[in-house]
């Protein structure tokens, strides 16, 4: 029968027996690092309690280990801890301050990527903002400045937004189940999305240009060398659809709708430097109360979202809720309304609200459909363009169908264009 070690319990103080004879007996065996000796507590309230007691060749540890899944009682706890310290006070004390110091230093650690978190949140919003404004103001001035050097700004803007969509293609989360186009093909059409603007301004329509294009992306595509494959068709096309061709809808917009706002009471006291009553048209006022909205319904749907959001609103895009859509909706119409006071256009409120809801949808499905597009090629950003922002997709994503929607409602729906 194994030798067992007697804890003797009194109602005062805890006197463990003499360790000495087991450790001089073990000092003449073999030597073995280790050895375990199981210590059973003959006292009613502590019977059943097993612990093991590690005895090493030059005297006792004063290591005890429970067996996991033991369930240790908080008396249970106070017996072994004084065991211990009667065993080797000085070893235990040693070992607590030890284990006060890694505690401590585990806090500090703890608490310095706590602050270098914060303070790294803190340095994205402020580049972000910087950014944000620097990019309004730049964005105002080529939105007033109009005709070629509001085109070539959006060719531009849509060469760049191109080549991070065809990237996003190539990635491996949406090549795995397809086969990109060729490189050469993708910079070609980047190429032709980057004309489609300049040549709408010099046409007058974009027609042209997008048949034009389909037909030498189509012959490039089936005479590449091995197999041609119809995903790299269908995506190709989606690219000159959604990099190319729904862009120009804005040089229709702002350039397009030359009549004058006349009603507009900005035009009485703006410059003749700065192209005086005729810079004021239906074109400008419609483009500026559809960027207005758009921004005041991405800035109401995050703020209001982000204090007061709880219902997701998809699964493409996780962060969205339905209280932040509904208060982005609430800030679009708002805005336009707004605007259409201020700026008298269109004259009619309800033509006002209705500007602000199409607005607002189109600036909706257009940041998912970019976001779909992430989330298969597996990626946060569509590009590191803009320092806090992304790419360009990541900032124009609200505005891609917007244009052709707002085009659309001014030339069909407002009668003589809502002046």
């Amino acid at each position: 029968m194994a030798p067992q070690i007697l804890v003797e319990l009194s109602r005062i103080n805890l006197i463990p027996l003499s360790l000495t004879s087991l450790c001089s007996c073990h000092s003449h065996s073999h030597q073995r690092p280790f050895t375990s000796r199981n210590l059973n507590l003959n006292r009613p309230d502590y019977r059943g309690l097993r612990f093991r007691l590690m005895l090493g060749s030059n005297g006792p540890r004063g290591v005890f280990r429970i067996p996991r899944g033991t369930l240790v009682k908080p008396k249970h706890q106070r017996l072994i801890n004084a065991v211990a310290r009667a065993e080797q006070p000085e070893r235990i004390d040693h070992f607590e301050k030890i284990e006060e110091e890694v505690n401590r230093g585990t806090q500090i650690s703890v608490e310095e990527n706590s602050d270098s978190e914060h303070q790294q949140k803190a340095s994205q919003l402020k580049k972000r903002v910087i950014f944000g404004l620097g990019i309004g103001v730049s964005v105002g001035g080529v939105v007033l400045a109009g005709g070629w050097v509001f085109t070539m700004a959006l060719s531009a803007a849509v060469f760049v937004g191109a080549r991070e969509y065809f990237e996003l293609v190539r990635s491996r989360g949406i090549a795995a189940g397809m086969t990109p186009p060729p490189r050469y093909v993708s910079r070609v059409c980047s190429v032709i999305c980057a004309l489609m603007p300049i040549l709408t301004l010099y046409f007058g329509n974009i027609d042209i240009s997008v048949t034009s294009a389909a037909f030498v992306v189509s012959i490039a595509l089936l005479l590449q060398r091995g197999n041609p494959r119809f995903a790299q068709l269908s995506s190709t096309m989606f690219g000159l659809f959604y990099c190319g061709y729904l862009p120009c809808f804005w040089v229709k917009l702002r350039c397009g709708l030359a009549a004058p706002a006349l009603n507009t009471s900005v035009t009485a006291s703006w410059p003749l430097l700065l192209g005086g009553q005729t810079q004021w048209t239906v074109g400008l006022v419609a483009t500026l109360s559809s960027i207005s909205s758009i921004i005041a319904a991405d800035t109401y749907a995050f703020i209001w979202g982000k204090a007061f959001g709880r219902t997701p609103l998809t699964s493409i895009s996780p962060k969205k809720t339905w209280e932040g859509a509904l208060a982005g909706l609430a800030g679009c119409i708002a805005t336009s309304i707004i605007l259409a006071k201020t700026l008298r256009w269109p004259t009619s409120v309800l033509s006002a609200v209705a500007f602000g809801f199409l607005n607002y949808f189109g600036s909706l499905f257009g940041d998912l459909t970019e976001s779909m597009i992430k989330r298969d090629a597996g990626v946060k950003d569509s590009g590191s363009l803009i320092p806090g922002h992304g790419g360009i997709l990541d900032r124009v994503d609200s505005y891609i169908f917007t244009g052709a929607l707002a085009y659309s409602f001014v030339k069909i729906f407002l009668p003589l264009y809502g002046v």
